[in-house]
């Protein structure tokens, strides 16, 4: 009874001190793709990630029920920095559903046009407006209809301190005539959140960083590569972990038989006993999340080197690897010799048939094929060629001998529509292919099966392809998988080692496109085609996740496509739409919504590619 009635009180009251219009709320889920459009459209970075901005705090003089209901001690707002575009996860701000949205398009807007910086938040604010309305004067209704809505939405300031009362006069004045207002006075409380405006980005506190001796270890040793449930990002700090000597001991001494019976566990660490549904659910709810520094910090880097096999285990290198560049997008210049890449051949891989399950759909698609295979014709009617024409010669003599006739063409020509390309698939090995699809297959079982009738495919045509996998363990460790040379013949050889492939680790993708480019220049076909089968996006465990990747490997794509080299991604990540178009551009990319049809498809797409 006792939380029935808590209940009831606390959506009443939380309704009560509310200023929002629940009614008309828009959620940014409704509208992300929308926004992502019009920013990218209007000049914002294409590789940026757009995405809801979770609430933080925001020091603002509240009313009485407001600090009864707990309400507005956080706040939603929007804003950016290098990696993504934030914007509030629900915008209520408005009676109108219409308004609302208009906001989201309003801010999206505002963002493309701003580098994220700012000298003066409510100066700079005002010039980005005018600046905005400048360069598109279309928006200027939409502008002054969410100028006059959002100022009579404002609370009543009469009872304020007066310093307070001439901030909300100036910021109204700033809203209503963008440009107008110079000097803003200073007061103890931060205005009313101005929702019209971008805020500066929230920075993380420098303490969460971890303390590591090499610099470039700094990102990503810490984050969980597991996949989200929403798009928001949570607050963080840095606090020291409790002496684990200190607390109460409960327990009777009489049950300690002996000190050898006592074992120190840190059971904090113990993954097995995680619950991963529990933990993200916890995650969603919490404000802030807090990391404790901890002694075992080195331990744990140590552990995830470990994690490689060992050489009596792994494949088999060739060579001492091969040095690499990478670009940096923060210096916007390519650092010769970055990465390591090693070339190695598959472990104890034996020569194999083609699989059973497969030999049937191999010669169906070996049948669809047989139509590009090099065909030799004769051309009749030249003027020149290797032989006589003796037909077309007899027809012209004989209408010689009835009347004075035009000579024509009197020879034919041995003709070929030989097809002068070379093909490389290079497909991504990383860990997440060792995903389960079904109760019966991997995402790797299906990679296999891919390049398998892939290989049965060009080889039945006569195409000139290569075959490699790839992944990497930091720069200094990209594993370049030898499955087939160009200059390799295809047979049971090959198909061994396509059967013994194995999931790696992560897809530094930027370097072995690199490398998958110096061994297309080799050849001396006119069209070279560079197929990339990956099931998600770049990323490592040093700097390389997030828009590092993403722009490293934009930029290796724009170097193969430079050297005349067609770059063509076929992907089963169902969020790829996010990042794909920026890396291949919209038609250089297909996403296979069922990856048990990859194995059909990739064949299929090789035809309408090279077909064209």
């Amino acid at each position: 009874m006792e939380e029935w009635v808590g209940g009831l009180w606390h959506k009443y009251i939380t309704r009560k001190a509310s200023s929002n219009y629940v009614d008309a709320a828009v959620q940014f889920s409704q509208v992300s793709h929308a926004i992502g459009l019009v920013y990218r459209a209007l000049g914002g970075e294409a590789v940026k990630r757009v995405e809801a901005a979770s609430a933080r705090d925001y020091i603002v003089r509240r009313s009485f029920l407001e600090k009864i209901a707990g309400e507005n001690q956080q706040i939603s707002l929007a804003w950016q920095d290098d990696e993504s575009l934030r914007l509030p996860e629900t915008l209520a701000v408005f009676p109108s559903s219409e308004l609302n949205h208009d906001l989201y398009i309003w801010l999206a807007v505002l963002a493309a046009q701003h580098n994220g910086k700012f000298r003066h938040w409510a100066i700079d604010n005002q010039q980005l407006v005018v600046d905005v309305l400048a360069c598109f004067p279309a928006l200027i209704p939409r502008y002054q209809r969410l100028a006059k809505a959002f100022v009579n939405s404002r609370a009543d300031h009469s009872k304020r301190p007066k310093a307070e009362q001439l901030m909300e006069q100036a910021i109204n004045q700033a809203i209503l005539t963008p440009g107008s207002v110079q000097d803003f006075p200073s007061v103890n409380y931060a205005p009313q959140a101005v929702y019209l405006w971008l805020y500066p980005s929230a920075h993380v506190d420098p303490q969460v960083v971890p303390e590591y001796d090499d610099e470039e270890e700094l990102a990503a040793s810490e984050l969980s590569k597991a996949k989200k449930s929403d798009t928001s990002r949570k607050k963080a700090e840095r606090v020291d972990s409790g002496d684990d000597k200190d607390g109460m001991m409960i327990f009777r001494l009489e049950s300690l038989f002996s000190w050898s019976e006592f074992s120190k566990l840190d059971r904090g660490t113990d993954d097995s006993d995680d619950d991963e549904d529990d933990n993200q659910r916890i995650a969603d709810d919490l404000d802030k999340i807090t990391v404790a520094k901890q002694q075992s910090q080195k331990s744990a880097r140590i552990k995830i080197d470990m994690d490689l096999p060992s050489a009596a285990e792994d494949d088999l290198p060739l060579g001492d690897g091969i040095k690499l560049p990478e670009w940096n997008y923060k210096k916007h210049s390519l650092e010769a010799d970055r990465c390591l890449l090693q070339p190695m051949l598959p472990k104890d891989c034996s020569a194999k048939n083609l699989p059973v399950k497969l030999q049937k759909t191999a010669k169906v698609i070996q049948a669809q094929f047989e139509q590009l295979r090099s065909v030799r014709y004769w051309l009749k009617g030249e003027q020149q060629g290797e032989e006589l024409d003796l037909a077309a010669w007899l027809d012209f003599h004989i209408e010689s001998k009835i009347s004075p006739t035009k000579e024509i063409g009197l020879y034919r020509s041995f003709r070929g529509n030989n097809r002068d390309i070379s093909t490389l698939l290079l497909a991504d090995l990383s860990m997440s292919t060792d995903a389960y699809l079904d109760n019966n297959s991997r995402v790797i079982d299906v990679v296999q099966d891919s390049m398998l009738l892939f290989g049965e495919a060009l080889n039945s045509v006569g195409d000139s392809f290569a075959m490699y996998g790839f992944s990497s363990v930091k720069r200094t460790n990209v594993r370049f998988t030898v499955l087939k040379n160009f200059n390799e013949k295809y047979d049971d050889i090959i198909r061994g080692r396509v059967q013994s492939i194995r999931p790696g680790f992560y897809t530094r993708m930027g370097a072995a496109i690199r490398q998958a480019t110096k061994v297309l220049l080799e050849q001396r076909s006119t069209q070279k085609l560079l197929l990339i089968l990956t099931d998600g996006k770049p990323n490592d465990i040093d700097h390389y996740e997030g828009r590092f990747g993403i722009e490293d490997t934009h930029q290796a794509i724009k170097e193969a496509n430079k050297l005349g080299i067609k770059p063509f991604c076929i992907t089963i990540d169902q969020e790829a739409q996010s990042y794909l178009p920026y890396l291949f551009g919209s038609n250089g990319y297909t996403v296979i919504l069922r990856p048990d049809q990859l194995p059909v498809r990739l064949p299929q797409l090789y035809h309408q590619l090279t077909s064209q």
